[in-house]
């Protein structure tokens, strides 16, 4: 089974714990969600998932030159020796992986996506970059090397990300003696903090074990409560800006760097250096100590109910993509990921005020230009189920928004809880 339809199958759950919690702080008056981020955080996880169903990712291109030319031998795939020693091996290339990522600029520019959220509840677990598959394979290869089978490796894989679920949360406190081996909400929170005291810490998957060995783990205290975020704060609810940022970041410095050694330098250097000729003319606004004012914007109920409508919308069609990926073309998927794309851009705009109308605009010429393609032209098949949903979506668009945006019903000020 892929790992998109692992995670697939768990998005039930997924969708219930994140209500009782947001039920229990509530309760608790702690709630932890706000509907800005929260949608934010759930739309980067809906766009994730496409790289997978398009095979972008390398591993099974690198796994099969492995096989064909090494010719490891393979464990058996019936033992469970095979699926615990790759259960294990898959969390310490994992540790490597997820900490290079954090000190290296190139890796970091994936993986801030998932650390971009002020707030930190279950919907922050399922905030995911889109552009992992460029270089997280690099840190796997040696699974290949030593004969795991590729469907062990794609399995567990997936089962270590679906635990890590769990421990975005910030509900439940220390576990006594499972804090000395496991990964848990309270060590995990350290590692989504950005306290000058937590920052660049607990890197590890299921097992916190690594970073005990490595030097890395640092624990949670009660004297210092975890701020989460990043020094360089996103300040936008725009999936796709959050996925490019960085990179955008660093190509803009190479090219207005003038020496060819810090072009080449910016591509393999630790997170955060910069041209020092790049620095003094463009300087970077970094936070020197963590932000505790939680980015805001202000928006309307109906933009609010406008863009849940619409993730709900893109997010239907994504698991019909997903469902049906075997029976669809590359091109066929592209072009839906493209769509859903699009919508996610279009509906972030709901949730500035200062950008609503023009998301609106926006919204009605997305609407034509599907129901053009649909219509109008031989790209898709009109008897796939997920043409059926753009064309019904864009053609309740174009009749609702009308009388959607004519009933005003007030400003509101997204505030942190």
């Amino acid at each position: 089974m892929g790992q998109s339809l692992v995670i697939l199958y768990s998005i039930p759950v997924f969708g219930v714990l994140m209500l009782c919690e947001f039920l229990y702080g509530i309760h608790k008056q702690k709630n932890t969600y706000r509907l800005n981020d929260t949608l934010c955080s759930l739309t980067l996880g809906v766009l994730s998932r496409f790289p997978s169903v398009l095979n972008l990712g390398i591993n099974s291109l690198v796994y099969a030159t492995i096989l064909r030319h090494l010719k490891p031998n393979l464990m058996p795939l019936d033992s469970w020796m095979t699926w615990l020693f790759a259960f294990l091996l898959y969390d310490f290339c994992y540790y490597w992986q997820h900490r290079l990522s954090h000190e290296r600029t190139l890796l970091w520019a994936s993986h801030v996506v998932h650390h971009q959220s002020e707030d930190y509840n279950l919907g922050t677990a399922l905030r995911q970059t889109s552009t992992s598959f460029l270089f997280a394979w690099i840190f796997y290869v040696p699974m290949f090397l030593v004969g795991v089978p590729f469907d062990v490796f794609v399995t567990i894989a997936a089962v270590n990300l679906v635990y890590q679920f769990w421990v975005h949360t910030e509900h439940v406190g220390k576990l006594g003696f499972l804090e000395t081996f496991l990964v848990t909400p309270s060590n995990h929170r350290v590692h989504h903090a950005c306290n000058k005291r937590y920052i660049d810490a607990n890197y590890g998957g299921v097992f916190i074990l690594w970073d005990r060995v490595f030097g890395t783990f640092v624990d949670e205290t009660v004297l210092e409560k975890p701020i989460y975020g990043t020094l360089k704060p996103l300040r936008s609810w725009d999936p796709l800006w959050a996925n490019m940022e960085v990179y955008y970041q660093m190509a803009c410095d190479a090219w207005q760097t003038e020496r060819l050694k810090d072009k080449l330098r910016i591509w393999g250097s630790r997170t955060g250096w910069r041209p020092k000729d790049v620095q003094e003319r463009f300087p970077t606004h970094n936070l020197t100590s963590p932000d505790q004012v939680k980015y805001e914007t202000r928006t309307s109920l109906n933009h609010q109910v406008f863009a849940v409508s619409q993730f709900v919308a893109y997010s239907f069609l994504t698991f019909v993509v997903i469902i049906a990926e075997k029976n669809l073309s590359e091109f066929e998927i592209a072009s839906f990921a493209i769509v859903v794309a699009a919508s996610a851009f279009i509906s972030a705009g709901h949730l500035d005020l200062d950008s609503g109308k023009t998301s609106t605009w926006l919204e009605v010429v997305r609407s034509l230009v599907v129901l053009g393609f649909v219509f109008l032209t031989s790209m898709w098949s009109f008897e796939l189920m997920a043409v059926q949903i753009l064309w019904i979506h864009a053609l309740l668009n174009l009749m609702l928004i009308p009388m959607f945006f004519n009933f005003n019903l007030g400003v509101t000020k997204m505030s942190p809880r």
